[in-house]
């Protein structure tokens, strides 16, 4: 397949080689050369992507290996492997994890974590997906390029797989106390805890759920993440043979990207593969024998405190679609999933959202290629069960009504313009976005290169569409005339959490009743010696490490422009842009009382979902992607960079468009400003239930953030309004709004908003564009300006009123929300200092030793947590601990409170500093995307030379100054929150906290 997809390019696109800018010992490159005992297969130029690509495979294994040379210095390295599972233990996943505990080379406990804090990466990772699993990472520094590849390649060819880090990453029988045998044996593992939190949030259990049963007989009918009711069957000689069957260079995929030399890429690689021979990879079926007729499956999960308990059923229509190996035809119907879902315009949003049959489409939605035959799928969430059949039969109306009149042409331009805007658009992580866009076709045996060639793919479909019919053939072909369709139905359960609770009750005790007295020996024993592997201190000398010189003393410096324009200051970047302007502006808000403030996250919203008085919203939203890519407005909130309690908030208006079109994006936001209806009741409730479900979901996922912001929101008044926009508390009152019928009030008080806010003299701007579209953006500017309401606007009664809140004063508190998950997140937060203050880079570092060398301990490792540690905002001046997916909260506050006396009496030693500030100038130094530049100093007023004076603090911390910081957090007082269940355990220990109800 490889040679005939090679003739085939070469001869339309009539080349025979082509050049590499970053090839170190040859011109060029010719299909059939051999490089370093790899033999290259196919070398294509793709400019839309301004790349060439380079495949190739290594002669002695098969190994496969893509190369991408590009103009970039965000160098990526990917290794992976075909993991396709035959059950739903999670082997996958925890041999992920349990891969990166040691290997041959680096015999440490955790080399994967260590070299977290001894490189420079702007990313690392690992990650299971359905059928492979992928070691990526990314740097600009080649020494660190060369030792993480040394140890990801090592982890993944030659680990250690012990089976102590094998129960602690994956799952095991232990006392509750581990040493101690009169406690009680209970299920731990890092793994298991992860799923446990995974399955509790019931928008990745319908997705999961659904594609299991949409998949029956192959790999996908499986969890590669592992099921918690299965991960416990999985032994460790099972996980040993696992990886002696997949993680073999035969079944691997190496990517490499960036402006490093390819053959010293091939090079480093082949001499880690000297002494393998090629076998046949492990192959588990993954196509699905498609079904003679239709079938409904139902299941159930949690019921959601927070919703309506009588709109809290899902469903979805999935149907089979193409093989994956057809590239054209996968593009095909990513565009066809587009043109019927995305967006206010699009047929399906108007009659399933639009209708408030339900709050807003399920998890599964769209198509879906990750499988090796796609799918494509179609559902609601927030659904009254009665409505379930009206749902069904209205899908299968738009299908019908879709293939009969076909899509408007203008939204088909539309998608096109946005593909346009996507290959243009740079991203200061291009080289991992090509890499995930790749890796699903590639594991199943898709050409990759043709995955890049958007442009090849958009002329074929140009000159398809001439043709006519072309949608409306695949509509018909495996939508409406597919016999393997599946109406996935689930709905909520009272009893679901307690069943849950039971069937782990009940699995554990018939284990824990076939043991015999040397097997709870053994639990003891292994108890005892993995806490002594966790204590012990190890010699990380076998490991590579940057060094402190390795961190650029000067900061990179953004030269940015200042005018004004109508009296509006405006910040330019004047960069290579590619042809786009990107565009942003802050409305500073006058004083607002909380109440009306509560409402400025949905009025924000708004200016992008109820069109005005002449245009409804679906004829903006197609201008909107007709010529722009994207707009945006939400909240801002901006502490001083000199002190704590004094803040600014704002509305933030974001936007990008290409350079032609810059005209019309300031004309659309001048009309959204001006004209946006908010007396359509009826867009105002679909709008508010959506927001509202949206918010609930997140809570599963993001947990340890809403914990984290509310338990820092009495202690700043920064992070106070960042939880009434977008913590728990604006959960809890969108939900409430969302179970009001009459909107009426609601619309009031966002027309009472519209008259305060937005105003010119309120404004300011920044522009980054390329020196060509300067004057347009200054015409188009002025215009949009000088339409806005100007400072002589009589005030509204809001603005005279007095705002309830005056001076803040911190409030120490512990408050618990009792949430159906199987798992908790906490959270402490304490009082720091502001950016300017020099005690700041001395916080910074504390929270990343402590991280690093006590709380990944005692809370991931000891406790089972699937994460956890500490956290200084250098810019909101808040220390915070947070865990994430932790079945022990509790104990996990107590190991937040003994970290800082462990932090005062620990001495660091020269190299652990080091590493702190390593860890910390990842994210400093960390490429930025175009649009982001120079954002620090118009969002925050942080200049360059405020940057480099806070660098110099950083690189000049010692051992004293972490004492001294450490010292005062000790004594300080704190506010705690725990998210979680409520078990009879956990409410002991909850007699003198707050516990706080939604809805209540």
């Amino acid at each position: 397949m490889a040679s005939r997809f090679l003739c085939a390019s070469f001869l339309n696109k009539g080349v025979k080689s082509t050049t590499l800018r970053s090839y170190s010992s040859k011109a060029t490159l010719h299909a059939g050369d051999n490089l370093s005992g790899y033999r290259v297969q196919q070398v294509r130029r793709v400019p839309e992507l301004e790349l060439t690509a380079v495949s190739l495979e290594h002669e002695a294994t098969g190994a496969k290996h893509l190369h991408i040379d590009r103009e970039d210095n965000n160098n990526v390295f990917a290794v992976g492997f075909n993991t396709s599972v035959a059950d739903s233990t999670g082997v996958p996943h925890v041999l992920e994890h349990t891969t990166l505990c040691g290997s041959d080379r680096y015999p440490v406990r955790d080399p994967f974590f260590k070299m977290l804090n001894r490189s420079l990466a702007t990313f690392m990772n690992a990650f299971t997906a359905s059928d492979f699993t992928v070691y990526p990472f990314a740097t600009t520094n080649k020494v660190d390029y060369n030792n993480l590849r040394d140890v990801y390649m090592d982890a993944v060819f030659h680990p250690r797989l012990e089976k102590l880090d094998f129960s602690q990453e994956g799952w095991r029988l232990e006392h509750k106390v581990p040493s101690d045998p009169s406690t009680p044996i209970k299920f731990k593992g890092i793994v298991y805890n992860e799923m446990k939190g995974q399955t509790s949030d019931a928008n990745y259990l319908f997705y999961a759920d659904a594609q299991e049963k949409m998949f029956p007989g192959t790999a996908y009918a499986h969890s590669s993440g592992g099921d918690p009711r299965h991960i416990t069957d999985l032994t460790h000689e099972q996980l040993v043979k696992f990886h002696k069957d997949h993680y073999h260079p035969s079944n691997a995929r190496f990517f490499t990207y960036g402006n490093f030399a390819l053959e010293e890429h091939l090079e480093n690689i082949s001499r880690q593969l000297e002494g393998y021979d090629r076998i046949k990879p492990f192959v588990v079926n993954k196509i699905v024998t498609p079904w003679k007729e239709p079938k409904t499956i139902q299941s159930t999960c949690a019921l959601d405190p927070l919703s309506p308990a009588d709109k809290q059923t899902r469903l979805s229509l999935s149907y089979l679609t193409n093989d994956t190996a057809d590239t054209f035809e996968t593009f095909s119907m990513k565009l066809l999933s587009y043109l019927l879902l995305d967006g206010h315009a699009s047929p399906m949003y108007k009659a399933l959202i639009d209708s408030n049959l339900g709050s807003e489409f399920s998890a599964n939605t769209g198509y879906d290629n990750t499988t090796r035959m796609s799918s494509l799928s179609v559902g609601l969430q927030g659904v009254k069960d009665e409505d379930t059949e009206k749902v069904t039969q209205t899908i299968q109306n738009v299908l019908e009504t879709v293939k009969n009149d076909g899509f408007d042409p203008k939204r088909i331009d539309a998608a096109l313009h946005q593909m346009e805007l996507g290959q243009k658009h740079k991203t200061a992580d291009f080289g991992l976005t090509i890499m995930n866009g790749v890796s699903t076709g590639w594991f199943n045996d898709v050409d990759p290169i043709d995955l890049l060639e958007i442009n090849k793919n958009l002329e074929r479909l140009k000159k398809e569409l001439g043709e006519g019919n072309f949608f409306e053939s695949r509509i018909d072909k495996y939508l409406l005339n597919n016999q393997h369709k599946l109406t996935y139905i689930m709905k909520p359960d009272a009893d679901y959490s307690s069943n849950l609770v039971s069937e782990e009750e009940t699995r554990l005790a018939q284990k824990v009743d076939n043991l015999n007295d040397y097997d709870r020996k053994q639990i003891l024993k292994q108890g005892t010696d993995l806490q002594m592997n966790q204590e012990k201190t190890e010699n990380l000398s076998c490991l590579p490490s940057l060094q402190l010189t390795d961190i650029a003393a000067k900061s990179k410096r953004t030269p940015l422009d200042h005018t004004g324009l109508c009296n509006t200051p405006v910040q330019w970047r004047t960069t290579a842009t590619n042809g786009i302007t990107y565009f942003r502006a802050i409305s500073n808000l006058p004083p607002l009382s909380d109440e009306l403030k509560m409402y400025l996250p949905l009025f924000c919203d708004t200016l992008l979902s109820l069109g005005t008085k002449s245009q409804s919203m679906a004829e903006i939203d197609d201008e909107i992607r007709l010529y722009t890519g994207g707009l945006r407005a939400s909240t801002t909130v901006s502490p001083n960079h000199s002190d704590i309690d004094v803040m600014e908030e704002g509305i933030a208006l974001m936007g990008n468009c290409l350079d032609r079109n810059i005209d019309k994006m300031y004309d659309i936001f001048t009309k959204l400003i001006l004209e946006t209806n908010f007396d359509d009741h009826e867009k105002l409730k679909t709008l508010i239930i959506g927001n509202a479900s949206g918010l609930v979901n997140s809570i599963a996922d993001s947990g340890h953030i809403f914990a984290r912001t509310y338990a820092g929101s009495s202690l700043t008044p920064t992070m106070n309004n960042t939880e009434i926009l977008s913590g728990l508390t604006q959960v809890d009152f969108i939900s409430k709004l969302a179970a009001q019928e009459d909107v009426s009030d609601v619309s009031n008080k966002l027309k009472e908003i519209a008259t305060i806010v937005l105003k010119q003299d309120s404004l300011r701007v920044a522009v980054t564009c390329g020196e060509d579209a300067i004057s347009s953006n200054e015409t188009s500017l002025i215009k949009f300006l000088t339409q806005l309401p100007s400072p002589g606007s009589p005030p509204s009664a809001s603005e005279l009123s007095t705002p309830t809140s005056s001076v803040f004063v911190p409030q120490y508190r512990k408050t618990f929300f009792p949430l159906p998950f199987s798992v908790n997140f906490s959270a402490k937060a304490l009082r720091g200092v502001p950016y300017t203050n020099e005690d700041g880079a001395k916080y910074q570092v504390l929270s990343s030793l402590m991280t690093n060398h006590y709380l990944h301990r005692e809370i991931r490792e000891k406790n089972g947590a699937y994460g956890g540690g500490s956290q200084y905002a250098g810019l909101n001046g808040l220390f915070s601990f947070f865990s994430y997916r932790d079945p022990r909260a509790m104990e996990t506050l107590d190991t937040f409170k003994s970290s800082l006396d462990w932090a005062v009496d620990r001495v660091f030693t020269d190299q652990e500093l080091t590493e702190a500030k390593l860890s910390i100038f990842q994210g400093i130094d960390a490429p930025q995307s175009v649009s982001d530049e120079g954002m620090l100093q118009f969002v925050y007023g942080i200049s360059d030379e405020m940057r480099q004076w806070r660098r110099e603090q950083l690189l000049a911390v010692t051992q004293a100054d972490v004492r001294q910081v450490a010292e005062v957090l000790a004594l300080q007082q704190n506010s705690m929150v725990i998210l979680g269940e409520q078990t009879d355990e956990l409410s002991t220990r909850l007699n003198d906290w707050e516990i706080k109800q939604f809805g209540a």
